[in-house]
Parts: structure tokens; sequence; C-alpha cells
């Protein structure tokens, strides 16, 4: 498979085991645009994973509109991971963890579904649809395949939340 995983917050052994040739994105638009750019003229495909979408509850957080600006090639997938015991994901600690508390799962299991590629109607270039639209409806799609409501929360809504400071700093 000629993908590259693009990702903002995984552990280097997280990427490391990754199947997928693994690129560390940013969080800075303009340099993030770059790199898939970058990987898309070199003939790649991108598997991209919206930041903040780590809910350990059925929602999915608002999706970064980046991916409805770079292509109009579009095909959601709704990938769910149900474990029973230890999550796989660190909000707060050393994130190097993370495999090894999904490796100790007895039974984890993975729901795939590919979706249908999104209709040109409903793309930034050939339908004329804004980048907020985009990727609200690419939000909504995999929200309803997986039976998450989609909410308008972003990833520093998730974490204040989390803390529990409501974005405030000391």
């Amino acid at each position: 498979m000629n993908c590259s995983l693009l990702f903002y917050g995984i552990s280097k052994l997280s990427a490391f085991l990754s199947p997928l040739n693994t690129i560390a994105l940013t969080r800075n638009r303009e340099k993030d645009a770059a790199i898939m750019h970058k990987v898309l003229r070199q003939g790649r495909n991108i598997v991209m994973c919206p930041e903040g979408t780590t809910c350990r509850e059925p929602y999915l957080l608002r999706f970064s509109p980046l991916f409805a600006e770079i292509s109009d090639d579009i095909i959601p997938v709704a990938l769910q991971l149900n474990v029973s015991m230890f999550y796989g994901t660190t909000a707060s600690g050393m994130k190097a963890f993370d495999p090894f508390c999904l490796m100790m799962n007895p039974w984890p299991s993975y729901y795939v579904q590919f979706l249908d590629k999104l209709p040109e109607a409903c793309t930034c270039g050939s339908g004329g649809r804004t980048k907020f639209e985009v990727a609200n409806y690419v939000q909504d799609v995999i929200g309803k395949a997986l039976g998450y409501k989609c909410t308008a929360l972003t990833r520093k809504d998730k974490y204040s939340i989390l803390v529990g400071n409501n974005g405030l700093v000391n």
C-alpha cells in the first residue's frame, strides 16, 4: 500500500510500530499543508486521523478542515477500537506506554468501515463547498457509521474539560 500516516500526537514507539510510513504534523497550518502537498506530489496516499478524535466516549470532536483544502479525493473511514480493560491513549503522561496499554487488553477489537468516497458536490473544489462544510460533512458521515454524536468541541476544549480548568492557566 502506497500510503503515509500523518499524525499529530502519537508516541515515537507507536509511530515505529505503525505498518504505514509515519509523518508527524506540527499544528501549524502552513507547514502541515506543505507536508501534505509534498506527500501527495510523491504519489502517495494520505491516511489522516483528525486531531482530537481519541475520545473515550461515543463522541467525535470537531474535525480540522485542513484535509478538505488539500484534496477533493476524500474517502472517510469509520474506525472504532473496543477494549475491555486498558485504554491505549494517554490524556496525560507518557505516550510511550500507549501501545503497551493497548496490548495488555485480553480481547481488543477493531471495527473498520470504509465509507463511500465523497461525491464531487460535497467537496471544496468541484462542489464549491467551504472547508468547514466538507469537514463537518465527513464528521457527520463517520459519526453516523459509528453511532457517535458529533460535537463542536475542539481538541483544546477536550483537554480543558479533562483537566477541569476551562482552558485557564494560572
